[in-house]
């Protein structure tokens, strides 16, 4: 170390330039890491600064950001972050309340529609006019349901008295199959099997008829039947009816003409005026509750015997001219 003498006094001054290096180097750097980080605070407020502003804006909005020093330009930042995020949470706020609104409004007005169809629903629950006033099912007017509970409450001479009428005109009409057995006396004289099987032809025809006269008026009050659909349900019908009777057919001749002992041209006669008489009432019941409905007159009180007054006729007259044919072919006695 070197030595150094004073002038004055003649002592030797020894110096320390160590530590004073030293204290000087910690100054310095204390006062480089304030800079650096004033910097990096400066340099992030730029930032945000920068992404929080309108683009519109920016030059203004960057010079206030120099001018008012780190500090405030952070404070502006997030302050305008705070801001935007107030006013996107209430632009939330009021499109949740628009949209809770528009669903309230969705259901008030569902309600109502259900409010209506209900209303709709039970005035139309009513049923067609099916009393004696002359109008049917179908006919275009309604009755209540305490109209229509008033049936139970009629006493027997009324409800006789509206029947009666109809019931005389169709058993005038019954005596049409006396004539037609008239005609034919000659023929059952000489073949009287013939005439064991015109009570079961008579029923069967009115079987069958009944059938379909009751699966028309069921469609016709429920409403699921129209009279625009009487085309198609006279079709479908009468070929039902044609089914069931060669299926009865096939059945009965061979029991009549094996079991009861009948001749095999009998038994034939029998087997093709099944199907005969099958389709004949078939069609007479579909189409006379139409025919009703279009004259404006009760089916339910008409469609029936008339159905079963025509099929009697109608249904004899067929067997015998079966009968006829079958027996010229096997060359017998008429």
């Amino acid at each position: 170390m070197p030595t150094l003498f004073c002038r004055s006094k003649g002592h030797p001054l020894t110096s320390t330039p160590t530590a004073t290096s030293a204290s000087a180097r910690s100054t310095s750097a204390l006062t480089s890491s304030t800079t650096t980080t004033r910097k990096i605070i400066f340099i992030c407020s730029i930032v945000l600064l920068l992404l929080s502003c309108d683009p519109t804006h920016f030059p203004n909005c960057f010079v206030e950001g120099i001018t008012q020093g780190p500090s405030i330009s952070l404070l502006t930042t997030t302050s305008s972050i705070i801001g935007k995020r107030k006013i996107m949470s209430s632009d939330n706020d009021k499109n949740s309340s628009s949209a809770l609104g528009e669903l309230k409004e969705t259901i008030r007005s569902q309600n109502i529609e259900i409010e209506r169809l209900k209303a709709q629903v039970a005035s139309s629950g009513k049923i067609k006019k099916s009393a004696s006033t002359g109008h049917g099912h179908g006919g275009g007017e309604e009755l209540t349901e305490e109209e229509v509970a008033q049936y139970l409450h009629d006493p027997f001479y009324r409800v006789g008295f509206q029947r009666v009428g109809w019931l005389g005109i169709f058993l005038a009409s019954l005596s049409a199959t006396a004539l037609i057995m008239n005609v034919f006396e000659e023929t059952l004289e000489k073949h009287i099997e013939l005439a064991l099987f015109v009570p079961l032809l008579a029923g069967h025809g009115g079987n069958t008829g009944g059938q379909t006269v009751g699966t028309i008026l069921s469609g016709l009050s429920a409403g699921s039947v129209k009279v625009t659909d009487a085309p198609k349900v006279v079709w479908k019908e009468s070929l039902a009816g044609i089914l069931s009777g060669s299926i009865l057919g096939g059945i009965v001749a061979p029991i009549a003409y094996k079991g009861m002992g009948v001749s095999f041209h009998v038994a034939v006669v029998l087997f093709f005026t099944l199907p005969l008489v099958s389709m004949i009432a078939s069609t007479l019941g579909a189409i006379i509750p139409f025919v009703c409905v279009l004259v404006r007159l009760d089916p339910s009180v008409i469609a029936a015997p008339a159905m079963t007054s025509l099929v009697d006729v109608l249904g004899l007259m067929g067997y015998f001219m079966i009968a006829n044919y079958i027996f010229k072919l096997n060359g017998l006695e008429l």
